[in-house]
C-alpha cells in the first residue's frame, strides 16, 4: 500500500481517514460502523487510560464493572435519557439461534427473551439500580465510581475514532448527600479533563456549559470540553453532567440523613471515548502523517542504524545498546529498528508517518565522530548531537516538542475565534474561515434550531468565564447578555 497522503489541503476528511489506516491506528471491520483498534492505535488509547485512571484515583474515584445488557424496563424510567438515546439503541431479543432444514444459521423463536435487553449506549440505569442496594444513609455516601467499558450506538454516519457504532471509554458515575457536593463533582471532573487534555495531550479547550437543547439525557447541566480541529470544525472532547436527583427519584435511591429525615440523593456522569485519539490525530498532523506529542507516543524516540555489512551493524549495536539503556532509565520509550528487510529510508518514511517524536541515525562516520543524526518530527529539522551529549538532548526536546505543540495548536484556536454581529457576517465567516464564532443568541431553543438549520452550525457551548456584553441576537435581533460560542462540529 503506498503511504502517500492526500493533501489536507484537497480533501480534509479524506486526509484524515487515509492517515488513521495507513499510520495502523485502526481500520474497518466486518460490522458496519465498527472499528478495529490496531496495537499502534490501541498503545496510544493505553496512554491516555493510564494517565487519566491515576488522576482519578487520585481525585478518590474507584473503579468497578457493570452489566453490559441492560433490561429495558431500566431504561424507561429517566423519560428523558430514554428519549435522547432511543434512536441510537441495539436490542437484544433472542438468546439462541438455531440450524434450519437447508442448513443455514436462524433465530430459535422459541427462545425470545421475556424481557428485551437494551446493549448499553451509557450506564446510568443499571448503575443506580445497584446504588439502590448500596445506599442507606449519609455513611454510604458518597459513592465515586468510574468504570472502563465499551457502549454502543448505532450511529447511522460512522468515520473511525471520531463516530463509531461501538467505541471504547470511561464512564464515572457518583452519588452525593448534596446538591452543592454533586455540583462541585461535576465541575471538578470538568476540570480535569481540560488540564488532561492540554496538559497532557498538547490540545487547547475551551470549557464551558451546553445550551438546554444539548445537553445529556436526564442532566440539568451539562458542562463541555470543546476543542478546534485543523479543519475549522470543533469536536466536544469530554463532557460531565450534573444530574440533579433525576435518576435518584426514578431508581428510588434514597438515604437517612444525619437528622434522620429521607432525601433523594444528588448525581453526576462524565466521561471521555476513544474520540480523543481522532481528536489527536486532527490537532496536530500534517500532509506527512502523524505528529504525535511525546506524553502519547508509544514509540518516543527511534533509532535507525545506517550500515553496509554485518560488521557495521554490530559496531553500531554495541552503541545502541548502551543508550537504550540509558533512555529506558529515564524513561523514554525506544526503539531500535535493526530489521534487515527494509532499508533506512522506508524506515525513515514509516516512523515519520507514524509520528515518533524524535528519531536517530547513527552509522559507521557518526561512530568515528561520536555523534548521531537527530531529528524532530515536529519541525522535519534535523542536527548532528555528540553521543556523551545525547540523552540530555532528548530529554530536553521532548519537553519542547510537547509545549511545541501546544503552543501551536493554542495559536491556531485564538486566531479562529471571530466575533460576528450580523447573521450575514456569521454566515460569511462560517463559510470562509470556520472556527469559533462568538455571536450574541437570545436564548431561545427555537433560534438555536433554527440557526442550525439554516447553516449546520451548533452552539458549542455558553462560555463559563464570558463577561456581560450586551447586544442582539445575530438572528432574531432579540436582547442578548453575552455571546456563545457557535461552529460546525464533528
Amino acid at each position: 500500500m503506498s503511504k502517500k497522503l492526500t493533501k489536507r489541503s484537497e480533501d480534509y476528511s479524506k486526509w484524515y481517514n487515509e492517515l488513521v489506516v495507513k499510520a495502523d491506528l485502526a481500520e474497518n471491520s466486518g460490522v458496519r460502523g465498527m472499528m478495529v483498534i490496531k496495537p499502534y492505535g490501541y498503545a496510544i488509547w493505553e496512554k491516555v487510560q493510564a494517565e487519566l485512571d491515576k488522576r482519578f484515583k487520585e481525585t478518590g474515584h474507584e473503579n468497578a464493572y457493570f452489566p453490559l445488557l441492560i433490561p429495558k424496563s431500566y431504561f424507561t424510567k429517566e423519560a428523558s435519557h430514554v428519549e435522547g438515546f432511543a434512536k441510537e439503541c441495539a436490542v437484544v431479543t433472542h438468546y439462541r439461534l438455531k440450524t434450519a432444514d437447508d442448513g443455514s444459521i436462524i433465530v430459535d423463536e422459541k427462545a425470545k427473551l421475556e424481557e428485551e435487553l437494551i446493549i448499553r449506549p451509557t450506564s446510568e440505569t443499571i448503575i443506580w439500580d445497584s446504588y439502590r442496594k448500596w445506599i442507606q444513609s449519609y455513611r454510604d455516601l458518597p459513592i465515586k465510581i468510574n468504570q472502563w467499558a465499551n457502549v454502543m450506538r448505532w450511529e447511522m454516519r460512522t468515520r473511525l475514532f471520531l463516530r463509531t457504532a461501538e467505541f471504547l471509554w470511561q464512564e464515572g458515575h457518583t452519588a452525593h448527600a448534596t446538591k452543592e457536593e454533586a455540583l462541585e463533582e461535576a465541575q471538578l471532573m470538568h476540570n480535569l479533563y481540560a488540564d488532561f487534555l492540554q496538559d497532557f495531550m498538547a490540545i487547547p479547550v475551551i470549557k464551558g456549559e451546553k445550551t438546554e437543547n444539548e445537553r445529556f439525557g436526564g442532566a440539568l447541566n451539562t458542562f463541555t470540553i470543546e476543542a478546534l480541529m485543523q479543519d475549522g470544525k470543533a469536536l466536544q472532547a469530554g463532557t460531565s453532567h450534573f444530574l440533579g436527583q433525576n435518576f435518584a427519584k426514578a431508581f428510588d435511591v434514597k438515604f437517612t440523613t444525619n437528622e434522620g429525615k429521607q432525601n433523594y440523593v444528588w448525581a453526576t456522569s462524565w466521561g471521555v471515548t476513544t474520540r480523543l485519539i481522532g481528536a489527536l490525530v486532527m490537532t496536530h498532523s500534517d500532509d506527512q502523517g502523524l505528529v504525535l506529542p511525546p506524553n502519547l507516543a508509544p514509540i518516543q524516540v527511534v533509532i535507525v542504524p545506517i550500515y553496509r555489512n554485518d560488521e557495521q551493524l554490530d559496531a553500531i549495536t554495541k552503541v545502541v545498546n548502551k543508550m537504550i539503556i540509558a533512555f529506558k532509565e529515564k524513561n523514554i520509550s525506544v526503539k531500535f529498528d535493526n530489521r534487515t528487510t527494509y532499508k533506512p529510508g522506508f524506515k525513515f518514511a514509516e516512523y515519520e508517518l507514524k509520528g515518533v517524536p524524535l528519531r536517530i541515525a547513527i552509522g559507521p562516520k557518526d561512530l568515528e565522530n561520536g555523534t548521531v543524526e537527530l531529528a524532530r518530527r515536529d519541525t522535519l529539522t534535523k542536527e548532528f548531537v555528540e553521543q556523551d551529549n545525547l540523552l540530555t538532548k532528548v530529554s530536553n526536546l521532548l519537553v519542547e516538542i510537547q509545549n511545541n505543540l501546544y503552543k501551536k495548536a493554542l495559536n491556531f484556536r485564538n486566531e479562529h475565534i471571530t466575533k460576528v454581529n450580523s447573521f450575514e457576517e456569521f454566515k460569511r465567516v462560517l463559510e470562509n474561515k470556520g472556527g469559533f464564532i462568538a455571536a450574541h443568541w437570545d436564548g431561545t431553543i427555537a433560534t438555536e434550531k433554527e440557526i442550525k438549520k439554516l447553516t449546520k452550525a451548533t452552539i458549542r457551548c455558553i462560555l463559563l468565564d464570558t463577561e456581560n456584553e450586551e447586544g442582539k441576537c445575530v438572528l432574531t435581533g432579540a436582547v442578548s447578555k453575552s455571546r456563545v460560542l457557535f461552529a460546525k462540529a464533528y
